[in-house]
């Protein structure tokens, strides 16, 4: 525990399991989100999250949980696969590419699939795809501490978020004007926001529709892309955790070489896959820095001392350093999935040793679709291309990004694997 003066703040680090458990089971009359991610604001639109009431926050967060519950994902499974397979049809039979920028165009396909509906993935993904980037660069280190700031990057961010909610207006207009005509499936999560209703009777706008939808959006397409991108990149730096993975998917699907994956075989037949993500996120978790406001007086133990942190502190764990502590995690610079496996278990020492997701009141809702998201692209990848990586060293961690993704070389090179391999 440690408490670093920062402007006109005190940042309080917790480092540890013991150290952190405070802060994940806080409640928010202690330990509030608020304060310190209002910058957000100006990307999300005005009444979205952080910016809700607590009432109307809990509304949005219920509707968020019930888009992603395990009978949705059911069915996200196979639009995932869809969405994989014709992607990959793009390649050839041979080629190189940068697998990071490929993941990426990738998870956003799939993501726009599960989120939006079919009538927006078929009809207006390019516009979608083109003014969430110019969202997704309105958030910089400066927008932190000045999100208003009159730079061209906010300005593009103001246009683009605008365009967004006319965009999704258009769309949910037409849903409800036209009930009868399938706009899509209606498991996307579009189609939960635009019933929800508030508690004190008011209907959700389409503006907070459309700020739901780009939350949902930014929560996991970096993370979910850069997860697979490391999670991959790992594999193949390791020839007998490659080979290892191949084996895995051919004792599912050699006997059912045509079966479309499905949920069961996501979720329990694919342990190594499930593990290697997981340590993957373990190694290079895209949040470094998790923080909280303290409302009130903040009771610490660590190491058999005890700890106050004051009202007013900002509070912080990181999980990319607490979850590289030898202590917790045995040679915790090596990549080494089976130590989520039986008998060894590392990630259960404490219940806040392991932080892929956060963890507590406030672990992240959407772990469970980013599991089956990832695992469904990387099973289909694994079972049709022979890969390898270009450069024969991992690419470095680029702590410099707001998420923290690959800097470096991450070409691959692939080829389309014959029935019998």
């Amino acid at each position: 525990v440690f408490t670093v003066p920062f402007l006109h703040k005190r940042l309080t680090f917790l480092i540890g399991p013991e150290a952190q458990e405070p802060f994940f089971k806080a409640s928010d009359e202690v330990l509030s989100q608020n304060e310190v991610y209002g910058f957000m604001k100006p990307v999300f639109g005005p009444g979205i999250v952080y910016d809700a009431s607590k009432r109307n926050r809990q509304t949005q967060f219920q509707s968020m949980a019930h888009g992603l519950r395990t009978s949705r994902l059911k069915g996200y499974t196979a639009k995932i696969e869809m969405e994989t397979r014709q992607y990959l049809k793009t390649w050839g039979e041979s080629g190189e590419l940068d697998l990071f920028h490929a993941l990426s165009e990738l998870t956003i396909l799939t993501s726009s699939r599960c989120l939006h509906g079919d009538d927006v993935r078929e009809n207006i993904f390019k516009e979608v795809s083109e003014l969430y980037h110019d969202l997704d660069q309105g958030l910089t280190p400066l927008t932190v501490f000045f999100p208003n700031a009159p730079t061209k990057a906010h300005q593009k961010r103001n246009a683009a978020r605008q365009k967004m909610v006319e965009l999704f207006s258009k769309v949910i207009k037409n849903r409800r004007d036209n009930p009868d005509v399938k706009h899509s499936d209606g498991t996307d999560i579009l189609s939960i926001f635009m019933d929800v209703k508030y508690k004190d009777g008011s209907p959700i706008t389409d503006e907070q529709v459309t700020g739901l939808l780009i939350a949902l959006l930014f929560a996991g397409q970096h993370t979910s892309c850069i997860t697979s991108t490391w999670t991959s990149l790992f594999i193949l730096n390791n020839p007998e955790i490659t080979k290892r993975i191949v084996e895995e998917q051919k004792n599912i699907f050699d006997s059912q070489p045509d079966a479309s994956v499905d949920y069961k075989m996501v979720n329990e037949d694919m342990p190594l896959l499930h593990n290697s993500m997981k340590e993957a996120l373990r190694l290079c978790p895209p949040l470094i820095l998790l923080i909280r406001y303290a409302l009130k007086d903040v009771k610490v133990q660590a190491a058999g001392k005890s700890y106050t942190i004051p009202k007013g502190d900002m509070v912080l764990i990181s999980p990319s350093v607490g979850m590289r502590i030898p202590e917790v995690f045995k040679d915790p610079n090596k990549f080494d999935p089976d130590r989520f496996g039986p008998g060894r278990e590392e990630d259960k020492s404490s219940p806040f040793a392991y932080m892929g997701f956060g963890g507590g009141m406030h672990s992240c809702m959407g772990q469970n679709f980013a599991f089956v998201q990832v695992k469904t692209i990387l099973s289909v990848l694994f079972r049709e291309f022979e890969l390898e990586m270009v450069s024969e060293k991992m690419p470095e961690i680029d702590y410099a990004a707001m998420v923290v993704g690959p800097k470096g070389d991450c070409r691959v090179r692939y080829k389309k694997r014959k029935p019998s391999q």
